[in-house]
């Protein structure tokens, strides 16, 4: 048998990029469902995303903290169903003066709280470290939300660079963050089995039609 990870179809069949914004104001109109990706700077958003996608379109780095805007893609699935995925700027970056983390705060928070099209919030935690003060945070704003005129979001847990666990640790882990009820998903870029997982529990929490294997 060969050791290589099964080749998967792709649900992504087509994606571009809408727009950036930087203020609020700045915020595009909805044209679809909107999923938001949120995590600490350099948990692997960006990369996360272009797996999803299936090829390179939001920019990664390994400097924490590049992505300083939200970032609007237009994804059309296998399945017949159209998605915005908004990847938000990475929070908990220490280098960043006391005026970025305000604005990113307005910005970002004004987004989860108020964009009526917003129907999932995908929060993305190292599984080495489980969340953090800043993820337990976040997670608790959007528990505690009381959203005027719309539905909350729903949330899911990605634990990211699950293959730098050693495989005897990576359930433990995902166990632990999973306690208190939450939803849990572990991903890896090296197994593409975990990221057509993600996209299942994705849709599934949206309610929409899964791609046909």
């Amino acid at each position: 048998m060969s050791g290589k990870p099964p080749a998967l179809a792709p649900v992504a069949v087509g994606s571009e990029f809408i727009a950036s914004a930087s203020r609020a104001g700045e915020l595009p109109p909805s044209l679809a469902v909107e999923v938001a990706f949120a995590g600490r700077s350099n948990v692997g958003k960006s990369t996360l995303l272009n797996l999803l996608l299936g090829h390179h379109l939001a920019r990664t780095s390994s400097a924490p903290g590049r992505t300083r805007t939200l970032n609007f893609f237009s994804v059309k699935t296998r399945g017949g169903s159209t998605l915005t995925f908004v990847d938000l700027p990475g929070y908990g970056f220490a280098r960043r003066s006391k005026e970025e983390k305000l604005a990113w705060a307005e910005l970002a928070e004004r987004y989860l709280l108020e964009r009526p099209a917003l129907a999932l919030v995908i929060v993305l935690v190292d599984a080495r470290r489980g969340p953090e003060p800043d993820d337990l945070e976040l997670l608790k704003m959007l528990k505690d939300a009381t959203p005027g005129g719309r539905a909350a979001p729903r949330v899911l847990i990605v634990a990211t660079k699950l293959d730098r666990l050693p495989l005897s640790q990576r359930k433990p882990a995902l166990a632990a963050i999973a306690r208190g009820g939450v939803r849990v998903v572990g991903v890896s870029a090296s197994d593409p089995v975990s990221i057509g997982e993600l996209w299942r529990r994705l849709l599934a929490s949206l309610e929409l039609e899964q791609p046909s294997s």
